[in-house]
């Protein structure tokens, strides 16, 4: 399976996705950090976490694969959601929160 086949199949079979520098129980940058916090904040006890720089080849196909540029990324039921930013904006909102449940 290339990179591109294998991110796919992360976001297509896991409810919650997201692709972050570190990990959440130790994240390595202050917008994964944040990201996860927001997760947290939202309930979310499933979520799949893929740690980019543990995978380089990911760190770069999720890149292109949902043409963003920057890390953290996170999906839902499949569709790309955002980054940091728009994460906090929607759960601020109260869009994330809906999401989720759906």
């Amino acid at each position: 399976m290339n990179t591109q086949e294998t991110i796919k199949q992360q976001v297509t079979t896991h409810p919650v996705v997201l692709y972050m520098k570190g990990t959440p129980q130790a994240p390595q940058c202050g917008f994964s950090a944040h990201a996860v916090k927001v997760l947290n904040a939202c309930g979310v006890d499933n979520l799949f976490a893929v740690d980019v720089l543990a995978e380089p080849e990911i760190r770069q196909g999720i890149k292109e694969y949902s043409s963003w540029p920057t890390i953290p990324q996170l999906y839902i039921n499949g569709e790309f959601v955002g980054g940091s930013d728009i994460v906090t904006e929607m759960y601020q909102s109260g869009e994330l929160q809906k999401l989720l449940q759906k």
